[in-house]
C-alpha cells in the first residue's frame, strides 16, 4: 500500500545563466507554419494544419537577455513525494516537472539537466531543456517556459496534498490549469488539466505536453500506431510508416542521424500512450484520458550538429535525451478549435513501465507488449476513476498560496468588470489584485482615470476594448504608439503604419521607429526598413537589441557597407555580443572584407540566443573559408 503523499517548498541550487529583464519590444512576426504537406496527410489533419496560426505573438515579448556563463542560483521547487514516486516542479520556471525519480526502483524516469542554459527554441525566445513542460497557444514553446506560475497547495477531500499550477495565457486569453497528485495507491504521478475559454468567441487551440527522457543507444520509443506524420525540415509534413527506417529506426533515437519529428497516428479509439523504455525493457511510460490525443517522438540526431546542440543546453554534458509528448491534436501544426465559454480538461499520467518484448521485437509485438505494459502500471479504468475524482477538485480554493504568476490575469478581470464584460468563477485559480506589478499599473490607471500617464513604454496590451479606451484618452505619442503595436499585432498594416506616423509626428521614439520599420519589412520595403531601423538604433544607442534588428535590415536591403560603418559606431558593451559580432563579420563579408569576417571568426563568436534550426553560422564560416571544414564549435546544423 502507498503511503500518503507529501507537499513541500523548498529550493534546489544549479549551475545556471540567468534570464535579464523582458525585452520592451514586441513580437510582431508570425509564427512558423508548414511550407508544404504531403498528399498523404488526411484531410481533416491538413485543414487544421494551415488554419488557426495567430497573426502574431503578440502582446508578448521577448525573453532574450542571458548569456553564456553558468553561476550557481538557487531555484524554488515544489516536491510532491509518496514511497513510490518523487516529483519535483520548478515551480518560477513554467512549472516545469525537473524530475520524476522512481523511489522503489532508485532511478530517475525523466532526462535531468545538470545545468540550466536558456536558449532561443521558445515562442518567446528562452528555453531549457529537460523534465516535463507544459506547451499552450500556438506552435512551439508555451510563452510561460520561462516565467513563474500561479502555484498552490489544495487539500483533496481525502487528506492528500495537490500542486495546482495555473496562469492566464495572453495569446489566446484562456486560464490553464494543471493539477500535480499522486493518486492513493498509484504509483504514477497524475497531471490534471484544464483550459478555461472565458470569451464569448472560439479560440483555436494547442496543447503539448512534452517529456525529456535520456536516449541511450538502448532506448526504444513505442506508441500504438502503424504510421506516423513526419516534420520533413525545414517546413513540411509527410506521412511514413512505423518503423520508418529512412534514416535509421526512427523508435531507436540513438540511431537516427537527423534532428526528426514524428507525430504518430493513434486511432481515435485506441487508449493514447507512448513509452520511452531502455534496453531491460524498463521506462517510462505517459498515457492520458482520450482528449489528448496526439502523441510523438522528437530526436536531436546522432549527428554533428544535432549532438552539438545537446551539449549547448546542457553546459557540455554528453547525454543524449529525446522527447516523448501528448498533444490535443494529431500534430503539432494543428489547432483544434475551442468554442466559447467552455472548459476541457484531461487528466495525464507519467509513470515507471515494464515492457516484456524483447529491445528487437518487431514493431506490432512491442505495440502489443508496451500496451500491456501501460495497462499493468496504469489501469485504463483507475485512470478514469481518477480523472473523475480529479474534476471534482478543479474549483477547489488553494489552503496555502506557494507562488505568484503575473498580474496579467487580475488585469483583465478589472477590463472585463469595467467593461461590463462576464469574467468566469476563478476559486480554483484566483488572480488577485496582490499580483499586478509594474507592468500593469498604467492600464489600471487607464482603467481608473481614462488617462495613460507617463511619457515610458512600460508594457503592451491588445484587443478591441484596450483600442477603444486609448482612443478616448488624451492623445500623445504613446497612446498613438500603443494603438499603432495592437493593429500591427492583429496583422492590420495599414492602420498600424497610420497610428506609427501619427506617433512620431509627436515625438521620434525609437520605439514608433522601430514598429514602423518591421511594418515596411513586412511590406518588402527593404530600403525604408533599413532607414527607420538605423534611426531607432541611433535614438537608443545602447539597446543591443535594436542594433541587432538595424544592422540585419542594412543586410536585408543589400547595404553591408553601411552595416560595417553602424557597427563601428556601436558602444563597446553593444557591438561585443554574439549577434552582433556574426551581423558584422556578416557584412564585412559582403562588402568585401572577407579576411575582416575570418578574424572575428577565428576569434570566436558564442550567439547565446542562437535559433533552432538558424545557419547563419555555418553558413558564413563557409562563405568565408570555403575549402576548410567547418569547426564543430560552429556546426549546428539540424539537418545537414
Amino acid at each position: 500500500m502507498t503511503a500518503a503523499a507529501s507537499l513541500v517548498l523548498t529550493s534546489m541550487s544549479l549551475p545556471t545563466a540567468a534570464v535579464g529583464p523582458a525585452s520592451r519590444l514586441p513580437l510582431l512576426h508570425r509564427p512558423d507554419a508548414p511550407g508544404w504537406i504531403g498528399s498523404g496527410v488526411p484531410g481533416d489533419v491538413a485543414a487544421r494544419a494551415t488554419s488557426g496560426s495567430p497573426p502574431s505573438l503578440f502582446p508578448y515579448t521577448p525573453q532574450d537577455d542571458y548569456g553564456r556563463s553558468l553561476a550557481a542560483a538557487d531555484h524554488r521547487v515544489a516536491v510532491l513525494e509518496n514511497d513510490a514516486l518523487r516529483a519535483t516542479v520548478a515551480v518560477d520556471l513554467g512549472g516545469r516537472l525537473w524530475s520524476l525519480y522512481d523511489k522503489r526502483a532508485r532511478r530517475e524516469l525523466l532526462y535531468v539537466n545538470p545545468v540550466l542554459q536558456p536558449a532561443n527554441l521558445a515562442l518567446r525566445n528562452a528555453w531549457f531543456s529537460g523534465g516535463v513542460e507544459w506547451n499552450i497557444g500556438t506552435r512551439g514553446h508555451s510563452p510561460t517556459t520561462m516565467s513563474s506560475l500561479f502555484a498552490a497547495r489544495v487539500e483533496r477531500p481525502d487528506g492528500s496534498p495537490l500542486l495546482r499550477l495555473w496562469e492566464w495565457e495572453r495569446l489566446r486569453e484562456v486560464i490553464f490549469q494543471v493539477d500535480l497528485w499522486l493518486p492513493p495507491g498509484a504509483g504514477a504521478l497524475a497531471a490534471t488539466v484544464r483550459v478555461r475559454n472565458v470569451n464569448d468567441a472560439s479560440r483555436p487551440m494547442y496543447w503539448w505536453t512534452n517529456a525529456a527522457v535520456v536516449a541511450d543507444a538502448g532506448t526504444r520509443v513505442i506508441a500504438p500506431a502503424g504510421r506516423a506524420f513526419r516534420t520533413v525540415y525545414p517546413d513540411g509534413l509527410d506521412v511514413v510508416d512505423v518503423p520508418d527506417r529512412s534514416d535509421g529506426d526512427s523508435t531507436v533515437p540513438a540511431s537516427v542521424g537527423r534532428a526528426a519529428d514524428w507525430f504518430f497516428d493513434v486511432a481515435t479509439d485506441q487508449r493514447p500512450w507512448i513509452v520511452a523504455v531502455g534496453a531491460d525493457g524498463t521506462g517510462i511510460a505517459h498515457t492520458s484520458t482520450a482528449m489528448l490525443r496526439g502523441r510523438k517522438l522528437f530526436v536531436w540526431g546522432t549527428g554533428r550538429g544535432g549532438e552539438r546542440w545537446q551539449r549547448w543546453l546542457s553546459g557540455g554534458a554528453d547525454t543524449r535525451y529525446a522527447e516523448i509528448q501528448g498533444g490535443l491534436a494529431p500534430t503539432q501544426y494543428e489547432h483544434v478549435v475551442m468554442p466559447p465559454r467552455t472548459d476541457w480538461c484531461w487528466t495525464e499520467t507519467f509513470g515507471p513501465v515494464r515492457v516484456d518484448a524483447p529491445a528487437d521485437a518487431p514493431w506490432p509485438d512491442a505495440v502489443t507488449s508496451a500496451g500491456r505494459g501501460v495497462e499493468r502500471s496504469v489501469p485504463a479504468d483507475a485512470l478514469a476513476s481518477w480523472h473523475a475524482d480529479a474534476t471534482e477538485v478543479l474549483d477547489l480554493a488553494p489552503a496555502e498560496v506557494l507562488g505568484t504568476g503575473t498580474g496579467w490575469g487580475a488585469l483583465e478581470r478589472r477590463r472585463r468588470a469595467a467593461a461590463g464584460e462576464s469574467w468566469c468563477g476563478d476559486t480554483g485559480t484566483p488572480f488577485d489584485d496582490g499580483s499586478l506589478g509594474p507592468e500593469q499599473a498604467p492600464w489600471c490607471e487607464l482603467l481608473e482615470t481614462g488617462a495613460l500617464a507617463g511619457s515610458e513604454l512600460v508594457s503592451h496590451v491588445h484587443g478591441g476594448d484596450w483600442d477603444a479606451r486609448l482612443a478616448a484618452a488624451p492623445t500623445t505619442w504613446l497612446t498613438e504608439y500603443h494603438r499603432a503595436a495592437i493593429a500591427h499585432g492583429r496583422g492590420d498594416l495599414d492602420a498600424a503604419v497610420a497610428h506609427y506616423d501619427a506617433s512620431l509626428r509627436m515625438t521620434r521614439s525609437p520605439w514608433a521607429l522601430r514598429g514602423r520599420s518591421v511594418a515596411a519589412r513586412d511590406r518588402g520595403r527593404a530600403d525604408e526598413a533599413a532607414a527607420l531601423a538605423v534611426e531607432a538604433a541611433h535614438g537608443a544607442p545602447h539597446s543591443w537589441r535594436l542594433a541587432v534588428e538595424a544592422l540585419a535590415r542594412l543586410l536585408d536591403a543589400g547595404r553591408p557597407r553601411d552595416a560595417v560603418e553602424l557597427a563601428e559606431s556601436l558602444p563597446t558593451g553593444v557591438r561585443s555580443r554574439g549577434r552582433v559580432r556574426l551581423l558584422e563579420a556578416w557584412a564585412a563579408a559582403e562588402s568585401g572584407a572577407a579576411a575582416r569576417a575570418a578574424a572575428i571568426l577565428e576569434a570566436g563568436v558564442d550567439i547565446a540566443d542562437l535559433r533552432e534550426g538558424e545557419r547563419s553560422l555555418d553558413a558564413l564560416w563557409l562563405m568565408v573559408h570555403p575549402d576548410l571544414p567547418l569547426p564543430e564549435r560552429y556546426d549546428f546544423r539540424m539537418h545537414a
